[in-house]
């Protein structure tokens, strides 16, 4: 990383720590979703489909609720404005909220219409089928007039508007013109993730975040081109009247175009991508947050491309936490991308990530040398869960347990990094016991991974990790592969290795 762009970082991080806690309305469609997982290996033998062994249930916070989400995490006071049915899914949804500690003191109850839910069956890792249960009309009559009538409460207890469409009649025109009204009485934004192809009910919106094909759909310019960009933005703002326009081009980052007509593309931040889904959901929610507390466009482009550089790095929808975004911007290792954690945030992660029904798998380890074995048994056990934390020995601790002489042989700061640049490792931790009793119990991960070689050892933690629910797994080594190897391997060359030995350095057990 140069000097300049590890200088620009610091700043942005610095802008993210003193964003105040700014009270946020996110008005939209409020979905459930259900995650049905379990296995499909079976053809039925009564029609040619597949047979789903049903494993356990899963709900998660969907469209406008996890642009909530994330505007909670990050720091802002969010609330939601929305309808649910008269059933058990709108209490579910109605529950989740609160526990994501987000206001739903503006709920609407339509009995006239289900809550919003989507069904997916994922067997492992792929999803089979989606249900859904929803009703597409536009809201009306009694749900309609008491969204209305919070939205027009003067002084209005908000200092800005999120408006979250995926399309399910939430957002009609009335509800639009009087959400801007009602930003505009605080001297708040009113930021739009929009759907749909008429863009002319967003008249009077600050800022809307479309991607390219929504864009193209709204405007009918094919683009390709920067020029296309161009011509795209500029129609947006002659429908909606909006003064600066930003299109999200997923990839190739985000373009926006200021009143002079002048523009930039701002290069995406993703280091790896597993995921898109929830990405639009971040960059909306960091960019309204950001123009809340009077950030300036640019900067509030950049530190929502950030954020969802983290989202996009991991499996389903997920809330980066402005601890997350801080870390990423810090970082001086362009390898680590905010994995590496203190205690205290890997404690965070598992939190939410229980409150979240995420599954997090832990292990732990030296890794002193990383080898081929290393690296098949780390990506088997991240296929357990939805995330991987990697808990490493310090190196007081590795010298403890009296492993040989010089060892570890790189300290601690280097295995975390090496960890940290693995597509399969999404978090790395150190402690600094013999074991790690104390930080699985401080953690409680839903898996705890342990190689097929401890069992007959008893692993440490497997009575703290099944009483909370939790299952033990023993995942298959590689034969031939392991520290010991690569070091003997060593010593009997010599010590020497291509290239000859360094003047002054010592060889490996000297």
């Amino acid at each position: 990383m140069s000097d300049s762009l590890a200088s620009e970082n610091r700043r942005l991080a610095e802008l993210l720590r003193g964003l105040p806690d700014t009270p946020v309305l996110v008005v939209g469609d409020l979905i459930l979703d259900r995650y049905a997982d379990g296995d499909a290996k079976r053809v039925s033998p009564e029609a040619p489909v597949l047979v789903f062994d049903f494993e356990r249930d899963r709900y998660l916070l969907g469209g406008a609720c996890n642009v909530a989400s994330n505007l909670s995490v990050l720091g802002a006071s969010a609330s939601v404005l929305g309808v649910v049915g008269n059933d058990e899914p709108g209490e579910r949804l109605r529950s989740l909220l609160e526990d994501a500690n987000i206001d739903t003191g503006a709920l609407v109850v339509d009995v006239t219409r289900p809550t919003t839910r989507k069904t997916r069956y994922v067997a492992k890792t792929l999803q089979v089928l989606r249900v859904d249960h929803e009703s597409r009309a536009a809201v009306g009559g009694d749900a309609e007039a008491r969204m209305l009538q919070l939205l027009q409460q003067r002084p209005f207890p908000w200092k800005s508007v999120l408006l979250s469409d995926y399309g399910k009649g939430v957002l009609t025109r009335p509800i639009i013109q009087a959400a801007v009204e009602a930003a505009r009485s605080v001297g708040g934004v009113t930021v739009v993730d929009p759907k749909g192809k008429d863009y002319s009910i967003y008249q009077g919106v600050d800022l809307l975040t479309p991607n390219r094909a929504e864009a193209e759909a709204a405007t009918g310019v094919h683009i390709e081109t920067t020029d296309d960009m161009h011509r795209a933005a500029q129609r947006l703002r002659e429908i909606t009247g909006i003064r600066m326009a930003v299109i999200t081009l997923g990839k190739d980052g985000i373009f926006f175009q200021t009143e002079d007509g002048s523009h930039k593309i701002i290069p995406t931040e993703a280091r790896q991508v597993f995921d898109v889904t929830g990405a639009g959901d971040t960059v909306v929610a960091v960019l309204t947050y950001c123009r809340a507390a009077g950030v300036c466009l640019e900067d509030s482009l950049r530190l929502a491309n950030h954020a969802a550089g983290i989202t996009v790095a991991k499996l389903g929808t997920w809330a980066p936490s402005r601890r997350e975004v801080m870390t990423r911007l810090g970082d001086s290792s362009p390898s680590s991308g905010g994995k590496v954690l203190t205690h205290d945030q890997a404690v965070e992660v598992g939190s939410r990530m229980r409150a979240e029904a995420r599954r997090l798998v832990f292990t732990n380890g030296c890794f002193d040398i990383l080898h081929a074995g290393h690296c098949d048994y780390l990506q088997k056990s991240r296929s357990y869960g939805d995330a991987l934390m990697v808990a490493v020995n310090t190196d007081a601790s590795v010298r403890r347990q009296q492993k040989g002489k010089g060892r570890p042989f790189n300290d601690l700061k280097d295995r975390m990094a090496v960890l940290a640049a693995l597509d399969a490792v999404d978090y790395v931790v150190p402690f600094d016991d013999d074991t790690p009793q104390a930080v699985i119990e401080a953690i409680t991960p839903h898996v705890l991974a342990k190689g097929e070689d401890w069992r007959d050892k008893g692993v440490v933690g497997r009575e703290w990790v099944e009483d909370h629910g939790g299952q033990v797994v023993l995942v298959p080594l590689v034969a031939g592969r392991s520290t010991t190897n690569v070091v003997n391997k060593i010593l009997e060359s010599g010590g020497q290795v291509s290239g000859g030995q360094e003047s002054g350095e010592p060889r490996p057990g000297e």
